[in-house]
């Protein structure tokens, strides 16, 4: 499968436009719009929501990620591979996180070029195309062997909001573990106990759970977290 992970939003043509060149490419590929709302302009904070979201695929699946402030500069478009999975972007934190969380990894640059390339638009001119030939197991004259970033310092999770969905819950960097039931979160002043459910926290209360992502998440009972307790994405969290 070729999977989409941008944050162009819902509206405009650009991810269509990339879809188009992912399909014509690799015909007969199916192509998944994971998420197109990843935090906007935020490589890191989404670098950390996709590392989540990218465990429960199989592998073989080739991810084009594309959150690129910094297209058309010096920054190097880059292929990791990482448990068996491939991931297409550019080289600035995007894909660090997936790395750090893995088993193990090998980093690819980016070697071929199209004869027209956008200043502003590699998604659609690079990153698509490449992934496409992956998905289609095609390697050579496409990538060559890179150390990849340094990332001994980079932490596994962020004390942090980085994503928020359609309900107002605010998603986490934090890794859930079962440890942690017993304890509260802290979130902009207010200590959140653990509910296992939204069925087991009354209506209208606050309250962080493990999400499906296996990430900590704070929610309200039928209601908005991100409105009734007035959270924003870079938020930091930490334990009572």
């Amino acid at each position: 499968m070729l999977v989409t992970f941008t944050d162009f939003g819902p509206f405009g043509p650009y991810l269509g436009e990339m879809i188009a060149v992912l399909k014509r490419t690799a015909p007969g590929v199916e192509v998944i719009d994971l998420i197109n709302d990843a935090p906007s302009q935020d490589p890191v904070r989404s670098g950390y929501l996709l590392a989540a979201l990218a465990r429960a695929w199989p592998s073989g699946t080739v991810f084009v990620c594309v959150v690129d402030p910094g297209v058309g500069t010096a920054r190097l478009p880059v292929a990791l591979q990482a448990d068996g999975k491939w991931f297409v972007g550019p080289d600035n934190g995007l894909l660090n996180s997936v790395a750090v969380q893995s088993r193990g990894w090998e980093w690819y640059r980016i070697v071929w070029q199209p004869k027209e390339l956008s200043a502003s638009f590699h998604g659609r001119d690079l990153f698509a195309p490449v992934a496409a030939w992956l998905a289609t197991g095609r390697r050579v004259g496409i990538l060559e062997a890179w150390p990849g970033p340094d990332l001994r310092a980079w932490p596994a999770e962020r004390a942090e909001i980085i994503y928020f969905d359609v309900y107002g819950n605010a998603i986490t960097g934090l890794k859930f573990q079962p440890s942690l039931k017993g304890r509260r979160l802290r979130c902009g002043g207010i200590a959140l106990p653990y509910a296992r459910t939204f069925g087991e926290a009354a209506k209208g209360e606050a309250f962080w759970y493990g999400n499906s992502m296996g990430l900590v998440e704070i929610a309200v009972n039928q209601g908005s977290a991100a409105r009734q307790l007035g959270l924003s994405v870079g938020q930091a969290v930490d334990w009572a």
